[in-house]
């Protein structure tokens, strides 16, 4: 009998060693506040922080808000109280959640704004594409398209923005326009569709086919209202290329209207890039140390953090993606996640 629970006792020492790296990796649990999942790049952002978290130690939970500023702060609060070792935001309301991210700021919880930043309170660190950027380059594409429609840098834009109170889509707005503004012979006409709703968007397009049927190119701040917008256009009696259009976050049905001809250009959201970035620093964001400024390198793009009011910011560039170089497997609206490893800053 003592030799068979020396033998027991035996075999558990040996599996609890074989255990003790996977054990030894879990740093602890972060939950991802997600505002909804009724689009692409929701989605992937839940598959893309879950796969780059597990790879530097973290156990990640998702909660969806569903889109409600009020489920969203609800789930704060419930979360604050499970004392996790960090919160990854993505506000439906930058505004509504200030109190929330103070609070948990203030219980020691590391609070990481990804995707919508928030700056009226300080956060651990803020991880976002390049906003003001893409609007740049969307700019460029529309100055390039129309040349290419009227022979000149002239004529008539719907620019559809997203919910008026998410700073993304507000900032795409404001690089978009600073560059417009060099072209007085272009017409911007900007409407937000509320609450990222697809279905709004395509209202917006309806209504303004009718109001201004001499519309040359519509600018979605988003693929999934680029595919409401394409059906307006179709019952307006509209073919692909009879409008110019493009977006801005690089979803796959983004690539999929490009690839069918009804839009010329997507503006990449770098969701990857975003989401490995947060990985990255994880480690020093949790044991709350100094992130330096600087130049990082984040699955290849070439990315800045900088210290601001509201605290460590890491910005991302995205890029422009056309027919001619649609397959690019580095663009995730192809859905084919990177092999890069991530690693932790030093």
């Amino acid at each position: 009998m003592k030799r068979k629970l020396l033998a027991i006792f035996g075999a558990l020492a040996v599996a609890l060693a074989l255990l003790t790296p996977a054990f030894a990796q879990a740093k602890g649990k972060v939950y991802y506040m997600v505002p909804t999942l009724l689009d692409e790049f929701q989605t992937g952002s839940v598959s893309a922080l879950e796969m780059f978290l597990k790879q530097v130690g973290y156990e990640m939970t998702t909660l969806n808000a569903d889109n409600k500023t009020d489920l969203q702060q609800s789930q704060m609060n419930d979360v604050i109280a499970l004392k996790p070792a960090a919160i990854v935001l993505a506000a439906v309301d930058f505004n509504a959640l200030k109190p929330s991210i103070e609070k948990a700021m203030a219980a020691g919880i590391p609070v990481i704004e990804f995707d919508r930043q928030i700056t009226s309170t300080p956060s651990a660190f803020t991880s976002v594409a390049g906003t003001i950027e893409i609007g740049y380059v969307a700019a460029g594409e529309v100055e390039r398209l129309l040349k290419e429609k009227n022979g000149a840098v002239k004529g008539k834009v719907l620019q559809v923005l997203g919910d008026p109170g998410d700073p993304y889509t507000l900032d795409i707005q404001k690089g978009f326009e600073e560059k417009m503004a060099a072209f007085p012979d272009v017409t911007i006409i900007t409407k937000p569709a509320m609450q990222w709703e697809a279905s709004n968007a395509g209202t917006i397009v309806a209504d303004q086919m009718l109001a201004n049927p001499d519309i040359d190119l519509i600018f979605n701040h988003a693929a999934h209202l680029s595919v409401a917008a394409v059906a307006s256009l179709e019952s307006a009696g509209k073919k692909p290329g009879d409008v110019y259009m493009l977006s801005s976050n690089g979803a796959p049905v983004g690539l999929d209207l490009i690839r069918k001809g009804w839009m010329q250009v997507e503006v990449e959201q770098p969701l990857y890039a975003q989401a490995a970035a947060i990985a990255m620093f994880m480690d020093k964001i949790v044991a709350k140390e100094e992130i330096k400024p600087g130049e990082y390198d984040v699955l290849g793009l070439k990315s800045t953090v900088t210290m601001e009011e509201w605290g460590p910011n890491i910005k991302i560039p995205g890029a422009a993606i056309t027919k001619d170089n649609i397959d690019n497997p580095a663009f995730w609206g192809n859905m084919q996640p990177p092999t890069d490893t991530v690693t932790s800053v030093e």
